[in-house]
């Protein structure tokens, strides 16, 4: 086998073919598929060039005939769809909502008019309710109206799917309550601007709510669909997903982002790149494993949007010095940006918008009628090489 730099990030489709082991045919299919990133090369456009880290994975997944328990490792592990689904997919580097594409919906839709269709029903209808209150925490009160109704609402299993859907649209609600508070009758998006005394911004965050709303089983959505699985209410399983979605290495990722922006301010697009690439290994704005040719949704967010000079310099810096173009966090926390918008205003679009991909993913589970329960794979020590007794 060719000799290949591990340091490297791009590699030629002759030293990815080496390392997989397999024919060129098959190397284009695991990059439409998403499951290797590609770009052209700058030193001739006519080739290309592959991410090394994908395909050392697949190199290591396809490496002999391996059990059945390994398979299932990797699976969870950005491998293959381990669940079937109607609601959501990802495919030519395309987002799709029950086969309408996410981005085209996102021209015109509402998010309550996604939930329609996520839900696979007629309509949605989201009651008003709730005053601002700009000092209050808006996640800290949608935990607490979540958690609250989990302790009370009746269990989703045994229930008739119509019923489900007028309670998701309920849970909905109470989430928008404490997320959008507005005492009129209004769409979500425009709850959100008014609630921030930001009006002008409500078109571009109506188009950031519905290209949001789903993305197949991303970590909250499982965490929701698991909980699902167990029969509990429906409530509880937008605090499942919500509580994931809480976590740095998901919603959270706005984070290091706004201090990624706060250093470029000090010290320049490049440098800050540079200096977050070098503590951390990575720069969360940038780049999406399920999409090798960019990221559609911040695509088609930050066409519409005319973003602050820094966050314009550090998306054009980090294309050029990673080789990956912007992803929607970074979008999320250029839109924030551009309209001085509250600091976790990119957590409060994620949370409400995410809100109706995992009714959905509930919905759909507990009409499956089917428990998550996967095994464990034991790595501890030998069975029955220690024993503990009394006085021990």
């Amino acid at each position: 086998m060719q000799s290949i730099n591990m340091n490297t990030l791009w590699i030629t489709a002759e030293e990815a073919l080496a390392l997989l082991g397999t024919k060129p045919q098959t190397l284009y299919a695991n990059v439409s598929r998403g499951r290797i990133r590609a770009k052209a090369d700058s030193s001739d456009p006519r080739r290309s060039l592959y991410q090394l880290s994908d395909v050392k994975r697949l190199a290591e997944r396809n490496a002999g005939r391996r059990q059945s328990a390994a398979v299932a490792a990797e699976t969870i592990r950005w491998g293959d769809p381990i669940l079937p689904t109607t609601i959501s997919t990802i495919a030519d580097g395309k987002l799709f909502y029950r086969g309408v594409d996410a981005v085209e919906f996102s021209r015109h839709a509402t998010l309550e008019e996604a939930a329609a269709l996520l839900w696979n029903t007629a309509s949605v209808r989201i009651s008003a309710g709730g005053e601002n209150e700009p000092e209050a925490s808006r996640m800290g009160s949608a935990f607490m109206r979540l958690a609250a109704r989990s302790a009370t609402d009746l269990p989703a299993l045994g229930r008739n799917a119509s019923v489900l859907r007028v309670e998701a649209a309920d849970v909905l609600s109470a989430l928008a309550e404490a997320l959008a508070p507005w005492p009129e009758q209004l769409p979500l998006h425009d709850r959100l601007a008014l609630g921030w005394q930001r009006p002008q911004a409500a078109e571009l965050i109506r188009k950031a709510l519905v290209l949001a709303a789903e993305h197949e089983l991303n970590v909250s959505a499982f965490a929701a669909r698991v909980t699902a699985s167990s029969g509990a209410a429906l409530s509880a399983a937008v605090l499942a997903g919500l509580t994931a979605l809480s976590g740095p290495r998901h919603g959270g990722a706005w984070v290091s982002i706004s201090l990624l922006a706060e250093q470029a301010a000090s010290v320049g697009a490049r440098e800050a790149i540079r200096s977050a690439l070098s503590s951390e290994g990575l720069v969360r704005a940038f780049g999406h494993r399920l999409y090798p040719q960019g990221d559609p949704r911040a695509k088609a967010l930050m066409a519409d949007l005319d973003a602050p000079e820094l966050y314009a310099n550090l998306a054009e810096a980090g294309e050029e010095m990673l080789g990956e173009p912007v992803n929607i966090d970074f979008a999320l926390a250029a839109l924030a940006a551009k309209f001085r918008l509250p600091e976790d205003a990119p957590l409060v679009i994620f949370a409400l918008a995410h809100a109706v991909g995992w009714l959905a993913h509930a919905l759909e589970q507990v009409e499956s009628g089917h428990l998550i329960r996967p095994r464990a794979r034991y790595t501890g020590p030998a069975i029955g090489s220690r024993s503990y007794g009394l006085g021990e």
